[in-house]
């Protein structure tokens, strides 16, 4: 085995808490309607192709990619159109969706191989594969939702040394890749294959942080016993530390290289990949199957039953939440992800979407909800930053929208963990500040930059 690596700034551990780590993937059952949203990815949302009435089947197109940061959306169900109208997401905002009244069995567009056999011959070639990834809406399925497709369309000039799965799943209590790592092990390593052969080389690496001591074992052994179908992928195990799922420091400890600021990841001649990302991805290629469904989490430390289920797009949290034992009285926040880097919620009754990763639910002493006092000027929240920036200076300048110096002092860089807010004695909201500096940052340059 690998010797453990890590990246070397920053950092912090907060209690792991992976109370649904033990629990089996469950298959989740279809509600009577589900509402999908058009815009499942960080671009633009799809544009509607199906109207009021039509029968979909499932895994048919109904969204078509806007753009070129954009990703097809395909329907999770068989059913009918009730309408096409707006929703209410996980952001709190209203944003289009095709509402979808559900039959009872599924009707699988056509193409779409349905067995549960392991396919390993990779039929496609590079293009074929990069092509299908598109035409099945992949998204990097870790929170950001960046189209997966673009991230494998290697630059002109560029190489790919590395395929690097992130395995880390470093945010606390979610347990969703590790889950899959473990009943899915034969098909996530074929996706990473795939993705080898996708940008052209013949190493892939699976960083896992050892607090999954169980999965390590088991790919370890499994790529051992098929050294015929997975030479060249190896495990690298990481220790167990926040954010070490970051792509960056992702980057740094297993290759020891470092991204340019401003960079992408390809500089360093890596193309970084999730867990469920990979699988979707063998499930793509090998199967003809678009993106519908993925695996949640649902848990808490009040949470009756934590548990992870597979889920169709779609489907309402708040019954992933019933499911799970109900909402709990004592129940503050509704997060949409982790405790780190998800969200609070606004309503429980949000679609599930291709970045749900975890539905957390938290009481007010978990959420860490204290009283904001001073800064003490004690240097934790730089101390903590993975990216060596200086949290306290951009909070002060993001307040100011003096963002002249917030682009100076590399707020772009930030890669919002929240490693500094969860250090802070003064329980400044850090980031929140950070994001606002970071948007308004990211807008006068791209309005900069189109002159």
């Amino acid at each position: 085995m690998n010797p453990i690596k890590t990246f070397k700034k920053g950092g912090v551990h907060p209690e792991e808490n992976k109370l649904s780590a033990h629990q089996p993937i469950q298959d989740f059952p279809m509600p009577k309607q589900i509402i999908v949203p058009l815009g499942q990815c960080l671009g633009a949302p799809a544009d509607c192709i199906v109207a009021k009435g039509d029968r979909v089947l499932t895994g048919q197109l109904i969204g078509t990619a806007k753009g070129f940061i954009s990703a097809n959306v395909h329907s999770p169900a068989t059913g009918t159109v009730a309408k096409v109208d707006v929703v209410m997401d996980h952001t709190g905002y209203y944003k289009p969706a095709v509402f979808i009244n559900v039959e009872e069995k599924d009707e699988w567009a056509e193409g779409i191989i349905e067995t549960d056999e392991l396919l390993t011959d990779i039929k496609l070639d590079a293009k074929q594969i990069i092509d299908k990834v598109k035409d099945c809406g992949i998204v990097g399925m870790g929170g950001a939702t960046f189209p997966t497709h673009v991230k494998l369309m290697v630059p002109e000039g560029k190489k790919a040394e590395y395929i690097i799965i992130n395995a880390a799943e470093c945010e606390p209590y979610l347990t969703c890749d590790f889950r899959l790592l473990l009943e899915k092990t034969q098909e996530f390593l074929v996706g990473v294959k795939i993705l080898m052969k996708a940008v052209g080389t013949d190493k892939g690496i699976i960083g896992i942080e050892t607090n999954k001591q169980e999965a390590i074992e088991l790919l370890d052994k499994t790529i051992n016993a098929h050294r015929d179908l997975y030479n060249g992928i190896e495990v690298q195990p990481l220790k167990t530390k926040y954010p070490q799922g970051g792509e960056k420091q992702l980057i740094k400890a297993v290759t020891g290289r470092e991204v340019p600021s401003g960079k992408l990841p390809i500089e360093t001649g890596c193309v970084v990949v999730n867990v469920a990302s990979t699988y979707a991805i063998y499930e793509a290629v090998q199967k003809n199957k678009p993106l519908i469904e993925r695996v949640v989490t649902v848990t808490g430390k009040s949470v009756k039953n934590p548990c992870n289920l597979r889920v169709r797009f779609g489907t309402p949290a708040n019954l992933l939440i019933e499911a799970a034992g109900g909402l709990p009285d004592n129940i503050t926040d509704v997060i949409n992800g982790g405790p780190m880097m998800g969200k609070s919620v606004s309503v429980t009754d949000f679609p599930v979407m291709k970045g749900t990763s975890g539905i957390l639910l938290m009481t007010l002493d978990e959420a860490q909800d204290r009283r904001v006092t001073n800064c003490i000027r004690c240097g934790r929240c730089a101390m903590a930053c993975p990216m060596g920036l200086q949290p306290f200076l951009l909070h002060k300048l993001a307040k100011q929208n003096d963002f002249d110096e917030t682009e100076k002092n590399h707020v772009m860089d930030c890669i919002e963990c929240g490693s500094c807010e969860f250090t802070c004695p003064a329980n400044i909201p850090l980031l929140d500040y950070i994001r606002y500096g970071k948007a308004k940052t990211g807008a006068i340059i791209r309005a900069r930059n189109q002159k």
